[in-house]
């Protein structure tokens, strides 16, 4: 496990496992929210996007957390390993509730200048709502990631499905103690 692709439904936890991940093994680890959501939220261009990514996946290991299909082929066709964020619909909801609400009032920046704001939670657009965007996109990431583990494309790559933050500790412990003895 040395090329690492964290995927899972918004508020599942995957770059809080991702960062203890890479600090287990101590590699480098990109957060693709930070790279595709510019200032102002814009969306980095395409192209540039997929640039960077592949730059980073150049190396010999790391952890990339994110689900963009713009890039996933890049990072799949590189990673060994994907470790899918699976909890359930409400424990993603109490997770992501708390975290949106505690970012709104404390204005936390998440990534280029850009903060979560209070009128995305009376927004009835799933894309400008993030508690709407992990409601209603959960099942289509269960299908999504399902059907990738089935498929024959991905043979190269070991899928580890956490549903529990006991399992996904577990895996962080595990980790963190092979990489100690090696």
């Amino acid at each position: 496990m040395q090329r690492i692709s964290v995927v899972g439904n918004s508020g599942s936890g995957k770059s809080t496992l991702a960062r203890r991940i890479a600090a287990a093994l101590d590699i480098p680890h990109l957060e693709l929210d930070s790279v595709f959501h510019q200032p102002g939220w814009q969306p980095l261009e395409t192209g540039e996007f997929r640039r960077r990514v592949t730059e980073f996946t150049a190396g010999p290991a790391w952890v990339v957390d994110g689900n963009y299909s713009k890039v996933g082929d890049i990072v799949w066709s590189r990673a060994d390993t994907v470790l899918w964020l699976d909890p359930p619909r409400r424990r993603v909801m109490r997770q992501l509730i708390p975290r949106t609400l505690r970012r709104m009032a404390t204005r936390a920046e998440l990534w280029n200048g850009n903060r979560e704001q209070w009128r995305s939670l009376l927004r009835l657009d799933p894309g400008e709502s993030i508690l709407l965007w992990a409601w209603t996109s959960h099942h289509t990431y269960r299908q999504r990631y399902l059907s990738a583990q089935a498929d024959p494309a991905n043979e190269h790559l070991d899928f580890i499905r956490l549903r529990t933050p006991d399992q996904a500790a577990a895996l962080v412990r595990d980790v963190a103690a092979r990489a100690a003895r090696s």
